[in-house]
């Protein structure tokens, strides 16, 4: 990098800035948020900061369920783009790298470039990069050599994939980087494809883990293609929803799923609500479909009040 690049840089991402691109642009958005609320400065040279040893084994220790449900899929990945020279790296809600793959002759570069677990990759210290900017706008991209906002960092390539957990609230980041000058867009196409699926892959298994007892359901996402996945238990009920089925579903993210009859939220058969049979089952959606009303499910189920206190107080459940 000769001496020109820096100032060269880092005017061109002030004159963006300036012209007030940030309102049409994600990307100058990202790099005045760098600038004017963190004041970095994109000429910067410091090196990226790192955790304690102690600080990046609390902060693996924080995700541990995710850690445990991407191993496979992160092996998968770096084992399609290892050989191109890319690493693979699992990034926390905070955009720490907990966990990563590459190959042994590139760690020494990839290390001294920061793509290593325990390095700080938000924005608010190292500005427009990959993982940051996942974590401020969870949605797939990427920042390509010159986009980030530290010259130091225009010899990377990193596409960024958000990971949801089983309550579909924002949980990390899945990121493929590369610092070398020959990445194709074609490539990189290739490469947010991968990242994309292995991050869905990922989701898939955190929701597993989450409810393993659980009847898992195949819904089709709102795009007629992604496939969404529903947990029903033992008696029927809807019990949790990812992130795909419930914007399929209407169902908002990030907060528990309040436990719903399986029918009426994904059609079909009915089950038979009468009190010869599966009792239990049938006492708790009545109650859901009542909003908890006694008076409203006893008269759905055809049965007086008191009968229906009594079948309550049997099965041990709060109305």
């Amino acid at each position: 990098m000769d001496g020109s690049m820096p100032r060269h840089h880092a005017a061109r991402v002030e004159a963006a800035i300036a012209s007030g691109q940030a309102a049409r642009s994600a990307l100058v958005a990202s790099w005045r948020r760098s600038s004017r609320l963190h004041h970095l400065d994109p000429g910067g040279c410091s090196a990226p900061l790192r955790l304690s040893d102690v600080e990046l084994r609390r902060a693996r220790e924080r995700i541990a369920p995710l850690l445990a449900a991407a191993q496979g899929a992160m092996d998968r990945l770096y084992q399609a783009v290892g050989a191109a020279g890319c690493c693979v790296l699992l990034a926390d809600g905070e955009g720490v790298p907990v966990d990563r793959r590459g190959t042994p002759a590139d760690d020494a570069t990839f290390q001294s470039w920061g793509l290593w677990t325990g390095a700080l990759w938000s924005e608010e210290h190292e500005g427009t990069n990959g993982i940051g900017t996942c974590v401020v706008e969870q949605r797939p991209l990427t920042i390509d050599r010159d986009q980030h906002f530290f010259t130091r960092n225009t010899l990377l390539s990193c596409t960024a994939v958000p990971i949801y957990d089983h309550e579909a609230a924002f949980a990390g980041v899945l990121d493929v980087s590369s610092c070398r000058a020959d990445r194709t867009d074609a490539f990189s196409n290739l490469i947010a494809l991968a990242a994309g699926e292995a991050a869905r892959r990922i989701e898939a298994d955190l929701f597993r883990r989450a409810f393993v007892d659980a009847r898992i359901v195949l819904t089709q996402g709102p795009d007629g293609q992604s496939v969404g996945l529903v947990a029903v238990d033992a008696d029927d009920l809807v019990i949790g929803a990812t992130r795909t089925a419930r914007a399929a579903l209407g169902i908002a993210p990030g907060r528990p799923l309040q436990p719903m009859p399986a029918a009426d939220l994904l059609g079909g058969e009915p089950a038979q609500d009468h009190l010869a049979g599966g009792q239990r089952a049938v006492l708790q959606r009545a109650l859901l479909r009542a909003g908890g009303n006694v008076s409203a499910a006893a008269k759905a189920l055809g049965v007086s009040r008191a009968t229906l206190h009594r079948k309550l107080k049997r099965f041990e459940l709060k109305h």
